[in-house]
Parts: structure tokens; sequence; C-alpha cells
């Protein structure tokens, strides 16, 4: 634990070290210089002080996401000047040596470091710095509504422009802006879908997180074809230290409780018809199931006495389920809806053309729709926010899906 302790102390320190070289190299007012150093050394010690209080039995706090979001915002522009300027050291030191040993040059053997590299090792560092308070600002509640039409050739024909809303890691305990919150439900209101889908993670860690944001999820108006929910990982609670099993559990069942409090039917892994006139579509719910967290979802459970034929639509929090269980299972299932990802909450998107994110190292199918064999599994990208207080080029999610029957068109 001491050895950690100092690489990442020693990481940090070269940071400050290389930040505080582009100062010195732009600026030769005494007082700016002085100016900078009092206020990097008094973020430090706020940001090391604050992690040093993380209290594991309260878990997730909003000072702890201010920290965080310091954190971010502080040491990510000074890594980006660190990794430029570290470039143009090994640069001098390469051609210190070629000048010394072969152009038997006897002057300096490091030159100077160019101002113009400081220059622009700042203005590269201001994307991310801007980025990240437009993030913590203004991106965390920049709602987007997402249409996604999906083409099934065997989807009963009743069901032909059925039309489904999902919402996904709302988050609760991390909210901090009433008015922002309302709008977002009224966003989900205007879509009018035929039902309703909520893939997980209520809370962050505690049921009490929700009790403040209840009645506006209430709002939520009824969808002909109902309201319906599973577990994420964040909902068990697994995240803190508790003073007792009992006192675990207790916050789980009233976990549990809230979705049914907003008017949500929670599936835990079994699965209910939706019927629309003589047809009928199984919808499936599981537990959290991913591959490097809970698994308590039951897969062969959840779809007991249901046939290879039966249109299903599946609800499972982690992508990963899909990956590993879901898009092999002999049971077919057509459609799975997941979140989980937030696509990290920091990326690059230019919808149809392009997307990245840190997301795409760890989860295969990280953010919207993905196909394989035949199945769909699509990945909202989150409606709260988690850690990091805000969102930069990854919006917040609300998903309008709509079931059409045939053959997509080329």
């Amino acid at each position: 634990m001491l050895f950690r302790f100092l690489i990442v102390l020693l990481v940090l320190l070269l940071i400050e070290f290389y930040a505080f070289q582009a100062v010195k190299t732009l600026f030769k007012t005494k007082g700016l210089i002085a100016a900078y150093q009092v206020l990097s050394a008094l973020l430090f010690v706020f940001i090391v002080y604050s992690f040093t209080k993380f209290d594991r039995s309260v878990g997730q706090t909003q000072q702890t996401m201010i920290t965080m979001g310091l954190l971010l915002l502080v040491y990510i522009p000074k890594i980006v000047i660190t990794l430029v300027l570290l470039g143009e050291d090994i640069y001098r030191v390469i051609m210190g040596s070629v000048n010394y040993f072969v152009e038997n040059d006897n002057g300096d053997f490091i030159r100077s470091r160019r101002k113009f590299v400081s220059q622009l090792a700042v203005g590269l560092a201001a994307v991310p710095f801007l980025s990240l308070i437009y993030g913590m600002t203004i991106g965390k509640y920049n709602y987007k509504v997402i249409k996604q039409r999906i083409f099934f050739a065997d989807l009963p024909d009743a069901f032909d422009g059925f039309t489904i809303t999902q919402i996904s890691d709302v988050h609760s305990g991390s909210f901090d802006n009433p008015e922002k919150i309302k709008y977002a439900i009224d966003l989900v209101n205007e879509q009018d879908s035929d039902m309703i889908l909520f893939t997980g993670d209520i809370v962050n860690t505690h049921a009490k997180e929700m009790h403040p944001w209840i009645e506006v999820f209430k709002t939520i108006k009824e969808h002909k074809y109902g309201k319906y929910s599973v577990l994420g990982n964040h909902d068990y609670g697994e995240y803190v230290t508790w003073p007792s099993e009992q006192a675990k559990e207790h916050n789980f069942q009233a976990i549990k409780n809230l979705y049914g409090q907003i008017d949500f039917k929670l599936l835990l892994n079994e699965h209910t018809f939706i019927e629309k006139g003589s047809d009928r579509i199984a919808l499936v719910g599981v537990e959290n199931w991913g591959h490097n967290f809970k698994q308590a979802g039951d897969l062969n459970k959840a779809a007991q006495h249901l046939n290879k034929e039966d249109f299903k639509i599946l609800m499972s929090h982690d992508p990963s389920h899909w990956e590993y269980e879901v898009k092999k299972h002999n049971k077919n299932f057509h459609l799975t809806l997941s979140g989980h990802t937030h696509g990290m909450q920091f990326g690059i998107e230019i919808p149809g053309y392009f997307k990245w994110s840190l997301a795409q190292y760890v989860y295969k199918q990280w953010a919207g729709l993905y196909e394989e064999f035949g199945r769909y599994v699509y990945v909202n990208r989150g409606f709260g926010f988690h850690a990091y207080p805000g969102r930069v080029g990854i919006m917040p999610e609300i998903t309008v899906i709509q079931l059409k029957k045939g053959e997509k068109l080329a």
C-alpha cells in the first residue's frame, strides 16, 4: 500500500514539475508564478485531504463528486502539458547527444526550452480543461432523445410500429438540480411510447438517495402496455461497508421497493407477456449479471417455459451479459436492452459517423445498437451520472425504440 502511494506521489510530482515548467517559460512575472504555485499547492492539499476523508460506510457524496471533478479538472490538463514537454525533453536530449558526439559541438548539451512548445502545450491543455467545465455545468443535464428503428422478420404483426422508451442508470444520489430533472421527465413523457423500460441503477448506493425525487419520477405517465424495470449493479449496495448484513439487506429491500413507488413493475429473473390484439411478445427481466460485477441474473430461470419461437425482449443492465451469455443462447433473445457503461461520461460522438470513448476498451458493446447472429443489443448511455459530476461528449440519453416487421432496407 505504501509503495503504491509513493508511486502515485512521484507521478503527481512529475506532472506538477512539468506544468510549472510551462508556466515559468510563458510567464516572467514573479507574482503570477507565485500565485500559480500557491493555488496548485492548495488544490493538491484539498484533493488529497478529501480523498483521505472518504468514508466507505457512506459511499459517494456531493463532496466526493466535487473532489473527483477537481482532480480531473486540475490534472488532465497538466498531464497533457507533461506529455508535450516530456516529448520536447526527449527531443532535446537526442539533439544534444547528436550535436555533442557527432557534430562535436561544445555548446550547451541541452538547449533551453522553446516558448512556442510551452504555448502549444497550454493550448492543447485548454481543450480538456474547458470541456470538463462544460461537462460539469451543462453537459450532465444535456439530455438527448435518441430514436432507433429495429427490423425483425418474425415480429408479430400487431407489434409492427410498437414503441418503447428506455431509461437507464438514473443514479439519483448524484442529482443537484430539480428543474433539470423535471425537464428530463417531461421529455420522457413527450415521447408518448407504448411502453417504458428502466434498465437499472436507480441510486448510487442508498435507498434514501431517491426519496427527494420520487414525486417527480411518479409523474412519468402511465404507458398503455406498462412500465417495467430491472436492477443494476449499484442497486445491491455493494460498494460501501455496512454495519451488518441486516442493514445491507434492509437497504436492498428498500431499493427494490423504490421501483414500485415510482410505479414500475420490477422483474426479478422472470418474464411477462405483453399482449396486443391476438399477438404477444415476451418481456424478460433479469437481475444484474456483469462479467466483472455481481452475477445475480438467472437467464434460464427468467425464460423458463418460453420457446425459441416466442418473440423476446430482454432487460439486462450490463451489456457484458449479452456478450457472454445472451447472444448465443438457444432461446433466441431478439432484442436486449442494457445500460451500465455511461459511455464513461467522456468521449467524442458524431451521430451516424463516429464515436469513441475509453468505455470501448472495456466493453465490446458500450453505446448504441449492436447486432450479431441476427440478435440485437441496445446500450443506453445513461440518464444520470456517477463519480465524475459531468458529461463530456457522451450526453445523458432517453431512448425511443420502434419495432418494425420485415428486413432492414439497405
